[in-house]
């Protein structure tokens, strides 16, 4: 079955759009940080009692792995999702067991001046857990383009 493709021309201010959902594991969590980001918060259950998150948690580079791969999935834009930078914050951590689910928001539509025929999109991606708790929050320029 062929995915709905959407260009320039389709998009509005406030369209939303709803990720499907993905099942974080300890082992999982693990797995990353020990390749990517190997603090023993991220990598060690017991060690992690005694820091600053009291417990395991997945590193933010993981949450925004993830969330990318939510993000993909669910924008169906023309010639794919295409960044142009972004703000990110993780306003709590995400743990195993988590369930997340990625909102993504057209929050702005910025035609370019000198190409006519694209423009920057700025969405706000709320990661979301099993508790509609916002894990991480991107506003990210996105380019999109007009059918040719």
């Amino acid at each position: 079955m062929n995915k709905q493709v959407l260009y320039l021309d389709d998009l509005n201010v406030g369209d939303t759009f709803i990720s499907e959902k993905y099942h974080l594991s300890a082992d999982k969590i693990k797995r990353f940080a020990r390749e990517f980001d190997p603090q023993v918060f991220h990598c060690d259950e017991n060690l992690a009692e005694d820091t600053f998150f009291k417990g395991l948690a997945a590193s933010g580079w993981h949450t925004a792995a993830i969330t990318m791969k939510l993000v993909t999935d669910s924008l169906p834009f023309a010639h794919g999702v295409i960044g142009a930078g972004g703000e990110i914050k993780w306003p709590q951590p995400t743990r195993p067991n988590d369930v997340l689910y990625v909102k993504s928001t057209i929050k702005e539509i910025k035609p370019s001046k000198s190409k006519p025929n694209q423009a920057l999109l700025f969405v706000e991606c709320e990661t979301l857990n099993q508790r509609n708790e916002v894990c991480q929050n991107l506003v990210a320029k996105l380019l999109s383009f007009r059918k040719s």
